[in-house]
């Protein structure tokens, strides 16, 4: 220390004396060893109040006074204090809070607790630990605010925070820590602004605050952070252009800014201020313009993502130079210049022999498909043509493209048949060529692509049978060939597919035969179309298997018979279209019992009987019952005529209303019903039956042998109106009574005229 301007009695002053100093170097010796045994304790203590909010856990098992905690899993002691200098936890399944007495453990350097279960919130208490280099809290389920006593471990060089549940604004305090160099809050729900003061944090390398709800601009003091190498800064809720200022850190390797609310132009010069850049991510912004061609002059780049803008022109032949690109993705702009040559860049991109996926969907390139597109990586994993205005036929050279798992070209212009050669893509998952103007037949080989998931052919002129063969993708998931011109029935083997669980659509085509019963076996389908075709027979019951079934669309069809009272079963079906169908009979009661059934089409058949009030049938917007003429009953909503049939009791007798349509129209009884008068038909009961026939007997001309005949008939019709269904008489046993009727009285030499007499 060098003293200035000091005085002879000042610097005896400041000299201690011998005995002062031998005095304080006795006592420091003399505690030493209690000094570091309480300072042990304080550590022993606070690990302990850390241990014991966690839930228990087989892991601190060994936390306990008969090891020294130096020994304790888990835990790091410096050499020379033996204090605890690290807590390393990570990915233990630990559950419970983080105790505030972690503040105590003074000499902490480093804590790594990344992925358990941890709630609550990050105490402020971490703000003691002075010595702090490290804290990563990484996945686990912390709540509330970022603490802002963290700004006062300022010897801390990496937080990773991401992951959790943090709320509230990211405390500007945190822009003095100097030396920190790692920063990452991505994926919580973080709110407001990203503090300017974040300029000052001069060691920062990596800052990542992506997947938040942070609004504002980018603050343009990130501009002198002249050593940042990784921004992630969306998704989130950002606005305005990014600055100019970050474009000239020649150090970024990695630039995010995806999914926000940006506007501007990519610099031209890109490629050129940015030599480093390894990922770019603007995709899913407001950005226009042009692609850069300097983006070649990045000769390290792998991915980049400009999806989801408004740029225009073509795509920049040179980017054919970047030997490192795994992705590149411009889906969803504008780019294209509607000309027959849009598609000819492809061929500059074969050399990018690490390409591994390709979006270029959603565009407004015209032309037709080179056949150079089999030339590109053999890596290609993924390839998204889809959504532009692309013609001609499909190159048989996609076959080239041997690791491919997605093959996108779904709306477009293409024509002529579906290359067979496609049934060589053996790693094959999705297929999607639906709404183009495909013709021929479906390839029997794409029965070859076993590990095929999803099969969308949809919206196209293809013709011809449903190839049995593709039964043999057991994988698939989703299976569309939907608005085609498709005849034949359909395979048996393939209504047998296990694996369909999302859906089955072979609607509107011209499909004949019945709905085989082997569909049974789709027990985890959610939907099933089938409408719009030419199918006949009745609906088979084993459809009632299908127990995972939501959505069941069987109309337009000429299905007959009756509906099965196995629809029943179905208890998550949520909609069902039966209409523009031939079913007749009855509505099943128990359908009255779907508990999630919201819509019901049943119109336009020939169903008859009475319509069930309960469940979905007492909302008369969830169904429609149109041109089924003899329908009765039902909610008053659906203002259906009544039901003319009712069975009522009273004490001493049961009253009955002969109405059975069935009955009236046979006709051995033609010549007996003439001799009913139409104001007369109530009949009370048995007892009153011969009253009846005495009070008529002016009509009957005291004929004995037709009030007989007329009694018989009558006791017919009271077996048939029986209160319990099993209790009425069958259909065989009526027609043998009236054959027998007819035998015995009309037969001989009785005749009745139409007046009600006989003649």
């Amino acid at each position: 220390m060098k003293l200035q301007n000091t005085t002879p009695k000042q610097i005896h002053s400041l000299t201690l004396h011998p005995l002062a100093l031998f005095s304080i170097i006795f006592l420091l010796r003399k505690c030493g060893s209690a000094c570091a045994h309480l300072s042990n304790q304080t550590d022993q203590l606070a690990l302990l109040e850390f241990k014991h909010q966690i839930a228990n856990n087989p892991f601190f098992n060994l936390w306990n006074t008969s090891l020294h905690f130096c020994q304790w899993k888990g835990v790091e002691c410096g050499h020379r204090h033996r204090r605890v200098i690290g807590l390393n936890l990570p990915d233990q399944n630990l559950f419970g809070t983080i105790s505030p007495h972690i503040g105590n453990l003074s000499f902490l350097r480093f804590i790594k607790l990344q992925d358990n279960h941890f709630h609550g919130k990050i105490p402020q208490q971490i703000g003691y630990l002075y010595r702090l280099r490290l804290l990563n809290l990484t996945n686990n389920i912390l709540g509330g605010p970022v603490p802002v006593n963290l700004s006062r471990c300022f010897n801390i060089r990496a937080v990773y925070l991401r992951g959790n549940h943090l709320v509230g604004m990211i405390p500007i305090e945190l822009g003095s820590l100097k030396k920190l160099s790692l920063f990452t809050l991505q994926s919580n729900n973080l709110t407001g602004f990203i503090p300017t003061s974040f300029g000052n944090l001069s060691s920062l390398t990596k800052i990542s605050l992506a997947e938040n709800n942070i609004k504002g601009t980018i603050p343009s003091e990130l501009g002198r952070l002249t050593n940042l190498v990784i921004i992630q800064v969306g998704p989130n809720n950002l606005t305005g252009t990014i600055p100019s200022s970050l474009f000239n850190i020649s150090t970024i390797t990695a630039f995010w800014t995806a999914s926000n609310q940006l506007i501007g132009t990519i610099p031209a010069n890109i490629g050129l201020t940015l030599p480093n850049l390894q990922a770019c991510g603007f995709g899913i912004n407001n950005f226009h313009g042009e692609i850069p061609g300097s983006f070649s002059n990045a000769s390290q780049l792998q991915i980049l993502d400009l999806s989801t803008n408004m740029l225009t022109g073509q795509i920049p032949a040179n980017l054919g130079s970047l030997q490192n690109l795994h992705r590149f993705n411009v889906e969803n702009n504008l780019l294209g210049t509607n000309a027959t040559g849009d598609m000819s860049f492809i061929s500059f991109l074969s050399n990018c022999t690490n390409l591994q996926a390709l979006s270029l969907a959603n565009n407004n390139f015209e032309g037709e498909i080179p056949n150079s597109i089999g030339n590109l990586s053999a890596q290609l994993n993924v390839l998204f043509l889809g959504g532009n205005y692309i013609s001609g036929i499909i190159p048989a050279t996609i076959e080239n493209l041997a690791n491919l798992y997605i093959l996108q070209l779904e709306v477009n212009l293409l024509s002529g048949p579906i290359p067979s050669s496609l049934g060589k893509l053996q790693n094959l998952q999705a297929l999607l060529l639906k709404g183009n103007k495909l013709q021929g037949q479906i390839p029997s080989s794409l029965g070859n692509i076993t590990l095929l998931y999803l099969l969308d052919l949809s919206d196209n002129k293809l013709e011809g049978n449903i190839p049995a063969s593709i039964a043999n993708c057991e994988k698939l998931n989703i299976l569309d060939f939907s608005q085609n011109n498709l005849i034949g029935p359909i395979p048996d083997n393939v209504v047998s597919i296990f694996s369909l669980s999302n859906s089955l659509n072979l609607s509107r085509n011209s499909l004949t035969g019945s709905l085989p019963v082997e569909v049974g076996r789709l027990k985890n389908i959610n939907a099933l179309d089938i409408s719009n075709n030419k199918f006949t027979g009745s609906i088979p019951e084993t459809i009632a298997a299908c127990l995972s079934l939501e959505y069941l669309y069987i109309q337009g069809n000429f299905f007959q018979g009756i509906i099965p009272s196995a629809l029943a079963a179905l208890k998550g079906i949520r909609e069902l279209d039966l209409s523009q169908n031939n079913l007749s009979g009855e509505i099943p009661e128990d359908m009255e019992k779907l508990p999630y059934l919201q819509y019901l089409n049943l119109s336009f058949n020939e169903l008859e009987g009475e319509v069930p009030k309960k469940g979905a049938f007492g909302n008369a917007s969830t169904i429609s019952i149109l041109g089924n003429s003899k329908l009765c009953g039902g909610i008053k909503e659906l203002k259906l005529p009544s039901c003319l049939f009712k069975v009522k009791k009273s004490r001493r007798h049961l009253a009955f209303k002969v109405v059975d349509q069935t009955f009236l129209a046979i006709r051995e009884a033609e010549e007996i019903e003439a001799v009913i008068v139409e104001e007369e038909r109530e009949v009370v009961d048995e007892i009153k039956v011969e009253q009846y026939t005495i009070n008529t007997g002016s009509l009957l001309h005291g004929s004995d042998k037709l009030q007989k005949c007329i009694i018989a008939v009558l006791r017919i019709g009271l077996a048939c109106s029986a209160e319990s269904p099993n209790q009425r008489m069958g259909m065989n046993n009526i027609l043998r009574e009236l054959h027998h009727i007819k035998t015995a009285f009309l037969d001989d030499g009785i005749s009745i005229n139409r007046s009600g007499g006989p003649s």
